[in-house]
């Protein structure tokens, strides 16, 4: 949709513009309000760092213009004028991240000439044209039109060009959605796809190309020992079964001598390479017209080339040349050379092979021509197994029985077992090579016009050529000539060739040259392909490959080229190296159509691209039939191909590439994620689905590091890697003040989360007082469906330290707040004596003191933590204890089977607390307890408060022993207890006090009369909480780790000092210790 754009001139008023503009200039300073540093506005933030808004190249004079802009002059440091940004815009070349330019010299040449010179014809074309046509053509496509049959490989043909041809209209959209680097294909799978499938399929682009320049080395070696210098090999066989063996070692010397020359020519410069390209590419075009014009001369005029046929067999005419078992001469019969090889000797008399003597010799034309109608005789495919004849069908033979194949025999046998899809492998590299336009893509005048247009046309000219070419070879050539792979029946010449016009040496010379050319390209394209993605980072172990010479050239790159194309040499079999780059070509072009399918789905609005004939079924289409040709070629390497880049994917993973690129993959999981989100917004959650989803809420010190580490690794433990973590923590401030401190505290907590394994997230809030800011935490963490249901954070260890003696009061602040907000609360206790990750507890004990029932959660709990590896071997024992009016062998059996409905292994203890009178240690520990929070008071009072204060407490430290009578006759109504007071207790307790004995009372404050004066509330609080103490140290104090319910605080808040006492009195002498408190709902069910 075409925008229109008006540019609106601003006059300067002439009166003093001209002068401030004098003075802007004159001053020598930088003026005032603006730092001298461009990337910080006039508020003093940071603003996104840009290649294009904070260039260092704009001169700071065109910023000011004079009093016109004054508007926006404090925003220009960091907010240039459009005036100056819309020329930068219009001549942005943009340079790949991750890939150098080959020379330095060629780098700068380019970056003075604005509008690089390659069109479509020539950058796009031409290079896609010479890499799509090469070895496969000239070598094995008579081949596989002969085993086929024209029909079989018009489908095999038209497979694999449809599957270029959709991989190429991905392409093309992907490459004019903006600037395309001179990255290729990587930089577009990578960039679109993100940093893990972009360094798998990078590498599995990279192996194809370089087993692709394996593969042209030995259509290389393979022309120019089988068609142009058969005398050359090294390695001769010693007998004709040892034939096959020696060619294979003679491609392996050959190979790697060829292979060591060109990396050196690479090696030495690469521009001597791109020079020879034109001419490469001229052998050919020049090679492909001379078929054309041998197919149409052989209408009219076809060529005498006799192949002689024994019975319905083929004879190879390597070693005789007379089609003849006898000649007659004027001495009379004569015997021909070919008698000789089938007879004990040369004689008419001699014992000949037994097919020989009962079948007749015939001669016919290997290439009749196009009127010929041998067009129908190759029809229908011709599937054998290795080392049988080549037969002509139709032709009559006498069968003989249980013949013996004797190799020294002069037949054509087949070399390999043939079928349907091994011939597809064999065939799809020859159309590959659709990605060399793209990978030019910084040379080219409008990239985004040029690489659709060049590659589509590329595209749609050699799958003309390749499907015509089918029909005209089926409508030339004798069938037995097609499957003769070799062309031992000519004589050993390029069966090819022999069609062409005028010479067969123009396409033997012509094929020579382009697959020599065609590996040149290869070796020079897969270094500089391995070096982009070393130098993008995200594949560590591969970065060394990333340096090379001063001028870019990728030395070390080049050296592992080498070394893996040399292995595909030692295969020495053209059709056994050719499925294996297939593999990693439709790899590649399966994640291509991938990533257009995935952008068009997900509709980013960065998906806008200038090509519109795309859709993604037609990406989707692609992706389905490239997956479905690597399992048609062969299933055991595309399982393989597969694999290596599952696992390049899955290193790349685990070491966290540290790259945002915006890549679809990153879309997609934030798609599925808020689809995911809004389908678990809906509905309640059920039981069984319920699992901590923890808040863990850490300490910060005065350097923004976490104070009790620890934390996180039990947390660690407990989640074992499932469900939510949110790790929050406050900052006390302003966040204008503190944002630095705060995204130094976030980077320490990340590092630290990352250390200790920790997978969740970080949510750090800056707070005028970490009361609120915890509260804040408590009720804003999370996102929809979610959020935490648990919270976890220390015990404040220092709540009694004279320096910070109101650190409990946030604590009791947030228990509460977490009961309000019904989530649970974990606290642990001791917190830097639980252990590492790393440590192993060989043997002990996980204790569960179960005095209320908190919806299930204290069973649970253990269960979480013995699935880690830290807490494995420990075994699980619950306590709970019964009062004097329970019966404790009941509860027991009761405990027994409802652990065994909820199919958790415990050993079970009931605990009875005998009723006794409170001991004269309780009653110093509550007096201890509440001087100290008069204390505390105290300390909170003004100074008439605090006479006012100090006056009451005299009164109450002289009142009488009346007034305690008095307050045991009526006695005030207890807080709620939720340890071990039940409503009925509650109630049996208040009969008690109201018919308690005086005189034991009276006698026991006569040892000490402060004692009559303390609260009984707290008294009763106290003598539960040191009897509690005191029973689970003597069954829990050699466990591993101690688990209590946590009672909550008072619902007065006066008395929220002594519910820490009460706390620390409870848990007194335990080692490890986590406080639990329910969220009110049930968290674990008997129900499947």
């Amino acid at each position: 949709m075409p925008t229109n754009f008006t540019v609106v001139p601003v006059e300067a008023r002439a009166d003093g513009d001209q002068d401030e503009a004098a003075e802007l200039s004159e001053a020598p300073g930088t003026p005032e309000g603006h730092e001298p540093d461009g990337s910080s506005r006039g508020d003093g933030q940071s603003r996104e760092s840009s290649p294009i808004i904070n260039n260092g190249d704009m001169e700071r004079e065109s910023f000011f213009e004079g009093k016109n802009m004054a508007l926006f002059e404090e925003e220009m440091d960091s907010n240039p004028m459009v005036s100056s940004l819309l020329n930068k815009l219009a001549n942005y070349t943009n340079l790949s991240q991750g890939v150098v330019e080959h020379e330095e010299a060629e780098e700068s040449r380019r970056r003075e000439v604005k509008n690089p010179g390659m069109g479509t014809f020539i950058g796009v074309y031409l290079p896609c044209l010479q890499n799509i046509l090469g070895v496969i053509l000239f070598l094995r496509l008579t081949w596989i039109v002969g085993v086929a049959g024209v029909l079989e490989s018009f489908l095999i043909v038209f497979m694999c060009c449809t599957c270029t041809m959709l991989t190429a209209i991905s392409m093309s959209a992907i490459a004019t959605n903006g600037v395309v680097p001179a990255g290729g294909s990587y930089y577009m799978i990578s960039r679109s796809l993100g940093p893990e499938f972009g360094g798998a399929v990078g590498l599995c682009f990279y192996l194809g190309t370089t087993f692709a320049g394996a593969m042209y080395i030995l259509g290389t070696i393979e022309i120019f020992l089988t068609y142009i210098s058969p005398g050359a090999s090294i390695i001769h066989a010693q007998s004709p079964e040892g034939e096959a063996v020696a060619m294979l070692h003679n491609m392996r010397v050959y190979g790697t001598c060829t292979l060591a020359l060109m990396a050196m020519v690479v090696f030495v410069g690469v521009k001597y390479v791109n020079k020879l390209a034109l001419v490469f590419l001229a052998c050919v075009v020049l090679s492909i017209l001379a078929i054309y014009a041998g197919v149409i001369k052989s209408a009219f005029d076809p060529p005498d080339i006799p192949v002689c046929l024994l019975g319905n067999r083929t004879l190879s005419r390597r070693n005789f040349d007379v089609c003849a078992k006898v000649f007659t001469t004027n001495n009379g019969t004569v015997t021909t050379a070919l008698w000789g090889l089938f007879c004990n000797n040369s004689m008419p008399s001699a014992i000949c092979d037994e097919y020989f003597a009962q079948n007749n010799l015939t001669e016919i034309q290997g290439i009749p021509g196009v009127a010929s109608g041998v067009f129908l005789d190759n029809l229908w495919s011709v599937y054998t197994d290795k080392g049988v004849f080549v037969e002509k069908q139709g032709t009559p033979s006498v069968p003989v029985p249980e013949e013996s194949r004797n190799s020294k025999l002069p037949y054509v046998l087949t070399d390999i077992m043939t079928y349907f899809t091994m011939l597809v492998g064999i065939y799809f590299p020859s159309v590959t090579g659709i990605m060399a336009g793209s990978n030019r893509s910084g040379d080219l005048r409008d990239a985004q016009k040029s690489i659709p247009t060049g590659t589509i046309l590329a595209i749609v000219t050699t799958s003309f050529i390749y499907l015509s070419c089918i029909m005209l070879f089926g409508a030339c050539i004798e069938g037995v000539i097609l499957r003769d792979k070799f062309g031992e029946a000519l004589q050993g010449n390029l069966v090819i060739g022999m069609l062409a016009w005028p010479s067969p040496w123009v396409i033997v010379i012509g094929s020579f040259f382009s697959t020599c050319g065609a590996g040149l390209q290869s070796l020079t394209g897969a270094p500089r392909l391995l070096q982009a993605i070393a130098r993008d980072g995200i594949v560590p172990f591969l970065q060394v490959f990333g340096h090379g010479k001063a001028n870019g050239e990728p030395t070390w790159a080049l050296l592992l080229t080498a070394l893996i194309c040399e292995i595909g040499i030692l295969i020495a079999s053209l059709d056994s190296v050719a499925p294996i780059l297939s593999m990693f070509f439709l790899m590649c072009y399966m994640f291509v159509n991938l990533a257009c399918a995935v952008q068009t789905l997900l509709r980013t609005p960065n998906w806008r691209p200038r090509f519109r004939y795309y859709h993604w079924t037609l990406s989707f289409l692609g992706m389905s039939l490239c997956l479905a040709l690597m399992f048609i070629c062969s299933w055991y390497y595309a399982l393989f191909a597969m694999l290596i880049a599952g696992c390049i994917y899955k290193y790349i993973e685990y070491r966290g590439a540290e790259k945002e690129w915006g890549d679809g993959i990153r879309g997609l999981s934030l798609n599925a994620a808020r689809y995911a989100l809004l389908r678990v917004e809906h509905g309640t959650l059920h039981t069984k689905n319920w699992r901590p989803q923890v808040l863990v809420m850490l300490n910060l010190d005065s350097e923004q590091c976490v104070k009790h580490p620890r934390l996180l690794s039990f947390t660690t433990q407990l989640k074992a890697g499932k469900g939510l973590t949110i790790v929050g923590s406050v900052l006390e401030g302003t966040y204008l003040d503190k944002h630095a401190e705060a995204q130094q505290a976030e980077e320490n907590i990340r590092a630290l989360m990352g250390t200790e394994k920790t997978k969740g997230f970080c949510q750090l809030v800056v707070s005028s007082n970490l009361r609120d800011g915890m509260s804040h935490l408590i009720q804003s963490a999370g996102l929809g469906g979610m959020k935490h249901n648990t919270v976890l954070m220390a015990w404040p260890e220092s709540w009694k330290e004279e320096d910070n003696p109101f650190s409990w009061k946030n604590f009791v602040d947030t228990v509460r707040d977490t009961t309000a907000a019904q989530q649970a609360l974990l606290v642990a206790k001791n917190v830097d004596l639980f252990p590492q990750n790393q440590e192993r507890f060989s043997d002990g004990h996980i204790d569960v003191w179960w005095i209320v029932h908190d919806g299930g959660l204290l069973m649970l709990l253990p269960f979480l933590l013995r699935q880690h590896k830290v807490w494995r071997k420990c075994r699980m024992r619950i306590f709970t204890v019964a009062q004097v009016d329970d019966n404790s062998i009941q509860m027991k059996k009761d405990l027994q089977t409802f652990l065994y409905h909820l199919r958790i292994s415990a050993e079970v203890e009931v605990v009875e607390m005998v009723e006794n009178d409170i001991s004269a240690f309780t009653y110093e520990k509550t007096l201890v307890m509440e001087q100290r929070s008069q204390m505390l008071k105290q300390m909170q009072l003004s100074k008439t408060e605090r006479e006012r204060e100090a006056q009451l407490i005299h009164d109450r430290n002289t009142a009488s022993h009346s007034v305690v009578a008095a307050r045991t006759r009526a006695p005030a109504t207890p807080d709620k207890v939720q340890m071990t007071w039940t409503k009925e207790k509650l109630i049996a307790e208040k009969l008690k006090n109201k018919d308690a004995n005086m005189s034991g009372f009276k006698d026991l404050f006569s040892l000490k009369p402060e004692w009559g004066n303390l609260n009984q509330s707290n008294v009763r609080r106290m003598h539960t909480a040191v009897k509690l103490n005191g029973v689970v140290l003597n069954k829990s104090q050699d466990a591993q780790l101690v688990l209590l319910n946590m009672p909550g605080p008072p619902k007065n808040r006066q008395g929220d000092e002594n519910y820490m006492e009460f706390l620390e009195v409870l848990t007194e002498g335990l080692n490890r210790v986590l406080l639990v408190r329910g969220s009110g709902r049930e968290v674990i069910t008997i129900y499947s």
